[in-house]
């Protein structure tokens, strides 16, 4: 049995769910295609922040649902060695990876067809593209969309091919935290950066996801160091080790839940532009978890996708190699992955390396959350000083550095 349609779409994550939900906003058919038909818990993006990541999301259309669903922390404490630098007004939203793309799915139109299998096989063409999956359905649609991940087997069957330009640039490290002896930690959320780069630790984030306190560790580290045994075998231990001063914010603390550990590769793929055949989110390209663009890269994707390719994409007849190349060729496209890429490899290097002039980045970004805190402090509606004074009695208000300013 053969399904016709204009789009189908490849992975049901975050890139896949969001470009099925918004085509069926637009009116168009649309197969959406997953062997999941309930995205399971997957340790990937479990924060929104920031204007502009939001700003991207909500230019999808589709984000309004998730983040009433998430976690919403205004204000973001930033500290380096033990001391308070900065509350920082922001908005954050935490809210996991899971429930992030069921938010996202409950705005799909009933118009778009979900299909629960895997795909197969693609025999891509200029006019319509043949999708096998592996219940024995196939699928004729005008343009394939491939939302599918970090999975290669499609990829490979199309003949693209991909290289790791950084392997295990960063791993990622998630964990709940409590209190002991206090019902709530002092801080609604909190970055707390480096204090030396020889842990290769570039910080650590905590955040709220409902009543639980999130944190996600970050570090620049290999795949088979035994650091990584240890920190799920001793969290606590492990981060008074890499982070001493972090403890003095926090108080006593003990971790709960699984400790997820994720390794990330920097990778481009090549060979990608083929008649009927479209790359979107980390299918495309990967990013550095550490520099939290990931999210911006699949807002970006889908959105320009969407909303100005595919409209003048079915326009006109075929679906020829010169068509998709105008998606790959999109300014705020390549922008956003030029951005990513530069953003993982300068965070890494001002986070690990040790000559003067990466010693001199770490004190130019301690001079910015500095500054931006001195300001906060002046502007604070309560007054100048009012703002702090808990901070000074918990964590003795003052820093000598800082590494970043945001995650």
């Amino acid at each position: 049995m053969t399904q016709y349609t204009d789009i189908a779409i490849i992975g049901g994550g975050l890139a896949g769910s969001i470009t099925a939900a918004m085509l069926g906003k637009a009116g168009i058919s649309a197969i959406l295609v997953d062997p999941r038909a309930v995205y399971p818990p997957d340790f990937r993006i479990e924060k929104i922040s920031g204007a502009e990541q939001i700003a991207r999301f909500r230019r999808t259309g589709v984000a309004d649902q998730a983040l009433r669903q998430a976690t919403l922390a205004s204000e973001n404490w930033i500290a380096r060695f033990g001391h308070v630098l900065d509350r920082a007004p922001v908005q954050q939203y935490g809210i996991t990876y899971d429930a992030l793309v069921a938010a996202v799915r409950g705005e799909i139109p009933g118009s778009v067809a979900r299909i629960v299998a895997k795909a197969v096989a693609i025999s891509p063409s200029e006019e319509r593209q043949l999708v096998v999956l592996s219940s024995g359905q196939t699928i004729s649609a005008r343009l394939v969309v491939l939302a599918n991940g970090l999975n290669v087997g499609l990829r490979h069957l199309l003949g693209i091919t991909r290289k790791i330009i950084s392997p295990a640039h960063s791993i990622s490290v998630g964990f709940d935290v409590m209190p002991i002896g206090r019902p709530a930690f002092p801080f609604p959320a909190m970055t707390y950066f480096q204090e030396r780069a020889s842990a290769r630790v570039p910080y650590i984030t905590l955040f709220p996801i409902g009543d639980r306190m999130r944190a996600n560790l970050f570090a620049y580290r290999e795949v088979d160091d035994p650091w990584l045994r240890a920190i799920r075998r001793s969290p606590v231990a492990m981060l008074d080790a890499a982070l001493p001063g972090l403890r003095r914010i926090t108080g006593d603390y003990t971790v709960g839940g699984e400790v997820k550990v994720r390794p990330a590769d920097l990778i481009i793929n090549s060979g990608t532009r083929m008649p009927g055949v479209v790359l979107v989110g980390d299918a495309f390209c990967t990013t550095c978890p550490v520099t939290g663009t990931g999210s911006d890269k699949v807002f970006t994707d889908v959105e320009r996708l969407c909303n100005v390719h595919i409209p003048r994409w079915l326009a006109t007849e075929g679906m020829t190699e010169a068509k998709i190349g105008a998606f790959y060729a999109d300014p705020a496209k390549t922008a956003c992955d030029a951005w990513s890429l530069d953003n993982a490899q300068h965070f890494r290097s001002v986070s690990i390396e040790t000559g003067p002039y990466w010693l001199g980045q770490r004190w130019a970004r301690f001079a910015v959350s500095l500054g931006r805190g001195v300001r906060h402090r002046l502007t604070a509606p309560s007054g100048p000083l009012s703002a702090y004074s808990s901070s000074s009695s918990s964590s003795s208000s003052s820093s000598s550095s800082s590494l970043s300013s945001s995650a």
